[in-house]
């Protein structure tokens, strides 16, 4: 009987509002389907920091995130958003010292098209007519440094396979 081997992994996304609190429930249904053998932590999972209604301070917080970030085989951030969440990008920080492997999931629309002509042309002539988004250039280079940025969860949850 082959031995199974258990991934840890942490899901780094803002989880303030609706829409990033369901993107996490999602993305970590799927990753826990696809891999059984994953010990995932999804911060908001952990109401002992992120029950709201209750009290933890910014040093308990800072201490639960980091001591699952250090014990992690896998980063899985969602880099999606005006910016990145700046909790995220502090956990990519982090993690990309570690020198182990990060999933980035982007799923802007905006990244649409990047070679259409007409999109390219007018950005040469004004660039306030960029139709394509920005992202903080240090934070894409710690993530590619050991990882990769994916557009859909289907291709994050395979590249978490890839690497685990």
């Amino acid at each position: 009987m082959a031995e199974v081997i258990e991934v840890k992994a942490y899901l780094a996304n803002g989880l303030f509002s609706m829409g990033d609190r369901y993107v996490n429930e999602v993305l970590a249904r799927q990753l826990r389907e696809a891999i059984p053998a994953i010990d995932l932590y999804v911060p908001q999972e952990n109401p002992a920091i992120n029950d709201k209604s209750a009290f933890a301070t910014s040093e308990a917080i800072a201490q639960a995130d980091l001591a699952a970030l250090a014990a992690s085989d896998v980063l899985i951030a969602v880099i999606d958003g005006m910016e990145i969440d700046s909790g995220v990008a502090a956990e990519i920080g982090v993690f990309s010292t570690f020198n182990r492997p990060i999933v980035a999931v982007f799923t802007d629309v905006r990244q649409q098209g990047t070679t259409h002509p007409q999109k390219l042309e007018i950005l040469q002539q004004d660039p306030t007519e960029n139709q394509f988004v920005y992202r903080n250039l240090f934070v894409v280079g710690l993530i590619k440094q050991n990882g990769v940025i994916v557009s859909t969860l289907e291709a994050a949850v395979t590249a978490v396979k890839s690497v685990v």
